[in-house]
């Protein structure tokens, strides 16, 4: 489990076939320090392995559904990525839960500059808007964004200049490709509701503060 609080860049130093799926090596710009062989770490969001590890690189594998699900199967020697090491128990959870099972890839629209902000639009998969709403939670290459505005098949996000300068979204730009994880707590949420939605012919007539509290909603 993470944060969405990326630690900091790290390369990657090799990516080669092993295999149905790769062997992946990264080498981080900050130490690795009380991290073994085992431990998760997720790169570019995505939740990996430490097969092997020294101070500042570890190599971890790269399974099939890894490959076809994530932009990794889009990285080359010399690329960067973002890191975060597992959250640890009583660790502060200052972005949100993230899990690190990557939903799937997403385009990069629009990139406006706002004197120090920056707003990206990023084109999601049509069948994950139901999970996506404005002031919700979303990962992005890992890293914990709230959503703006939900727009047709657009979600925008507002990046300060922190989050900007140290992951990866510095480098970014209009056509590239991200990876996402929707919210699990949003995920669960409709999950829960769905069965009552359907029941109804109207989602407005379903969905009242009395509905709630009688299904133990609120």
């Amino acid at each position: 489990m993470f944060t969405g609080l990326v630690e900091g860049k790290g390369r990657i130093k090799a990516i080669q076939p092993q295999g149905s799926g790769y062997l992946l090596q990264v080498e981080s710009e900050f130490p690795l320090t009380n991290t073994k062989v085992g431990d998760s770490i997720a790169v570019d969001g995505v939740c990996l392995t430490a097969i092997s590890i020294s101070s500042k690189s570890f190599t971890a594998h790269l399974s099939p559904e890894t490959v076809s699900k994530t932009t990794l199967k889009l990285k080359k020697p010399g690329d960067l990525v973002n890191i975060e090491r597992a959250l640890k128990l009583g660790d502060p959870v200052g972005g949100h839960l993230v899990s690190g099972h990557v939903d799937g890839i997403a385009k990069i629209q629009k990139i406006t500059y706002l004197e120090d902000f920056y707003l990206f639009e990023i084109d999601i998969p049509q069948e994950f808007l139901i999970y996506l709403i404005p002031k919700g939670s979303i990962a992005i290459d890992g890293i914990s964004l709230t959503i703006n505005e939900v727009k047709d098949s657009l979600i925008k996000l507002m990046i300060i200049p922190h989050t900007y300068k140290v992951t990866t979204l510095c480098y970014k730009k209009v056509g590239d490709y991200v990876n996402f994880e929707i919210d699990m707590i949003a995920k669960m949420v409709y999950k829960w509701v769905k069965p009552y939605i359907e029941e109804s012919s109207t989602v407005a007539s379903t969905l009242t503060i009395d509905f709630l509290k009688t299904h133990g909603f609120a």
